[in-house]
Parts: C-alpha cells; sequence; structure tokens
C-alpha cells in the first residue's frame, strides 16, 4: 500500500484524497495532509479523523512514497524554497500545477522523478479528466500507479508531449467554467422572457445533461445533430444566424487560446 503525502490539500488536493480513501487505494492512516493555515486543521481533522495533518512549518520528514504538489503555481517558488524536508531518492513526486513545467519542478526540488498532471473540478465527484505526463526516469510501473490514482477521481489520458498540459490546461483544466458561463447566459435569458429562475435553471440543466448524452450514444456528428435541431427558418437558425454574425465561435475559441497562453507564462 502506498503512502502519499499531500502538499498544499486545498480543494484540488482533499478531492484528490477523498477518490483515494474512497475507492481504498491508501489507508486513511498512510495519507499525510500539509497545510498552509493552520485554522483550517481542525476542519479538515474532522473530514479526515484518522490521517496525519501538518502545516508546512511543522514537518521536517516525510515518509511518503508520493508527494503530491497541489499548491497555487503561483505560490509554488517560495513554497519550494521554504520547505524542510528533504526527498529521498526513490520519492516520487507528482504536481497538479498549472503551467509550472517538470524541468522547472526537478529544479526547484532538486529531485528528478516528477509526473505533471492536469485535472479539472468534477474530479470532485470522480467524473474529472486528468492529461499528465511523465519526467525520464519514472518506471512504468510506477506510472501505472498514478494512473490507478488519478482513475479513481474520472478519467486520466497519458500525453507523450509535454507541451499539450498547457492545451489540456486550457481546454478541460480551466473548461468546466466556459460550460457554466453559457448555461449562465441561457438561464438569465429564460428569465428576461418571463421563466422563473428555478425553472429557468431546471430547463438549461437537463438539456444540456440530454445534449451531452446524445452526443455520446449518436453515430451523426456535431454539424449533422446541429442541423437535426435547426430546420430552415426556424427558431434555432435565428438563434444561430446571432451567433455566427457576432463571431460567437471564434470568440470562444481565442478565450481558448488565451488561456493557454496564459498557463505558458506561469511557467515564468
Amino acid at each position: 500500500m502506498m503512502k502519499i503525502a499531500i502538499l498544499g490539500a486545498g480543494n484540488m488536493g482533499l478531492s484528490f484524497s477523498k477518490s483515494f480513501l474512497k475507492y481504498e487505494l491508501i489507508k486513511p492512516e498512510h495519507l499525510h495532509l500539509i497545510i498552509r493555515n493552520e485554522s483550517k486543521i481542525s476542519k479538515i481533522a474532522e473530514e479526515f479523523p484518522n490521517s496525519k495533518i501538518s502545516t508546512f512549518e511543522e514537518v521536517k520528514e516525510i515518509d511518503s512514497d508520493l508527494i503530491i504538489i497541489a499548491v497555487k503555481p503561483q505560490d509554488f517558488q517560495s513554497v519550494a524554497q521554504n520547505i524542510q524536508f528533504t526527498l529521498k531518492e526513490n520519492q516520487m513526486v507528482l504536481s497538479i500545477m498549472a503551467g509550472i513545467n517538470i524541468e522547472k519542478i526537478q529544479k526547484l526540488l532538486n529531485h528528478p522523478l516528477v509526473v505533471r498532471a492536469m485535472p479539472n473540478s468534477p474530479t470532485l465527484l470522480g467524473m474529472g479528466i486528468t492529461g499528465y505526463t511523465a519526467a525520464e526516469g519514472i518506471s512504468f510501473t510506477q506510472l501505472i500507479s498514478i494512473e490507478r490514482l488519478l482513475n479513481s477521481t474520472g478519467r486520466s489520458v497519458y500525453l507523450e508531449e509535454e507541451e499539450l498540459l498547457d492545451g489540456v490546461t486550457a481546454l478541460s483544466g480551466s473548461g468546466p467554467a466556459y460550460f457554466y458561463y453559457i448555461i449562465d447566459a441561457m438561464i438569465k435569458a429564460g428569465i428576461e422572457m418571463g421563466i422563473e429562475e428555478n425553472l429557468s435553471k431546471l430547463f438549461v440543466k437537463q438539456t444540456m445533461l440530454g445534449a451531452y448524452h446524445l452526443i455520446n450514444n449518436s453515430e451523426k456528428n456535431l454539424e449533422e445533430l446541429i442541423n437535426d435541431v435547426a430546420s430552415k427558418g426556424g427558431t434555432t437558425e435565428a438563434a444561430l444566424k446571432t451567433f455566427e454574425d457576432s463571431s460567437l465561435k471564434e470568440i470562444l475559441k481565442q478565450g481558448i487560446l488565451n488561456a493557454e497562453k496564459r498557463a505558458k507564462e506561469l511557467n515564468n
């Protein structure tokens, strides 16, 4: 059984921990949660009664097999400079920070064995998707054990080329927020048409759920699916024409490319 330490046990770190425990991939007493803010200890201790919880300052050594780095990318440099423990030769590091590349993590931690992953927020429900890649020197067996951990939070995809992880960050890492944004616009349009807010939410959410399942269960491509809904001279066509006239697709695409650009900036 693996021992795991989570450096920066915030939302994502804790949701990973819950998945590992739920699927019994680790024992609660083999989980070490390390946080910056002492005031959060009692709340976390309620959720993880049998695990070890420490602040950054307290930790002088870590005996875990895997250390998951889940601090904010902007904080990583100062965290790395201030940690008081030294990584042992056989310990593995799994980073779930956006933007920070493997080389930089290796340099700042002075440690070669790094896997870099990009999860997204639906991991909270075990419905996430995570892209990941590994430094040279990580064995196939080690990778398989990391993949098992990642798969407990949803699905995972191994990428040969690390550069692609910034694209994954922009696409699926940030992606849930794009859908919430579009849903919000649809709900507000419903309210403007006189449909009560809760009802408007229900119509939009169920529509999204149904559309997702249709994409998944249909042989048709997206264009054909759109045409099935949009009959000539009809209501859907009126909406789509407005989107086209405003270049909505281009705007959305540009936003996602800017998210990738920001991921690349985080490394510098």
